[in-house]
């Protein structure tokens, strides 16, 4: 699919009920022909950084569950590349990864603060050909990824605001409840 590239974001279904992904907004950093990754956006991890990395006890930025692969992974977002070496470029605004103990360092010296930079436990991940799959069964919305999606202060309101961004007939999404027979 030649909409699906670094930078984009897959809105699920509203009817979709994998619990891994039911309601989610998932930011891509990697489309290629092997496989493809990226970190759900809107699923709050009931652990703090702070609980998660020794040099940070104390710290209380949220850490964020960025899907059901290597679950014992810690990833993170940026939009601080002059501060963060070594992150891969994913928008103009957002960087993935870079040199973890300059993050460590700067979080600690209060200069970079939890609206800058995203943990997640784990990422999405799929294999050659499963992406694309899932997209012919129209299993994903596709929309272009941003700051204001990525570094959302309510998860709660980034599956809404991310179908809204698309405008049009998928607002109307937002409405539907996730299994129309209760209704």
């Amino acid at each position: 699919m030649t909409d699906i590239m670094p930078g984009k974001i897959l809105i699920a279904d509203p009817f979709l009920k994998d619990p891994n992904f039911m309601r989610s907004v998932i930011f891509l950093c990697e489309h290629q022909p092997e496989g493809s990754f990226g970190f759900v956006l809107n699923r709050m991890y009931p652990h703090a950084i702070g609980e998660l990395v020794n040099d940070l006890e104390g710290c209380n930025f949220p850490v964020y569950y960025g899907g059901p692969v290597q679950t014992d992974t810690l990833h993170f977002l940026h939009r601080s590349p002059a501060l963060i070496t070594g992150g891969i470029k994913i928008t103009d605004e957002i960087y993935w990864g870079g040199e973890f103990n300059e993050a460590v360092h700067l979080i600690k010296q209060n200069k970079l603060s939890y609206y800058n930079i995203r943990f997640y436990i784990g990422y999405s991940g799929w294999s050659q050909g499963q992406l694309d799959s899932e997209m012919e069964q129209k299993t994903w919305l596709v929309s272009q990824g941003n700051e204001r999606l990525v570094f959302h202060r309510d998860t709660d309101l980034i599956w809404k605001d991310a179908l809204k961004q698309k405008g049009g007939e998928y607002e109307q999404l937002i409405n539907y409840p996730i299994d129309p027979q209760l209704n």
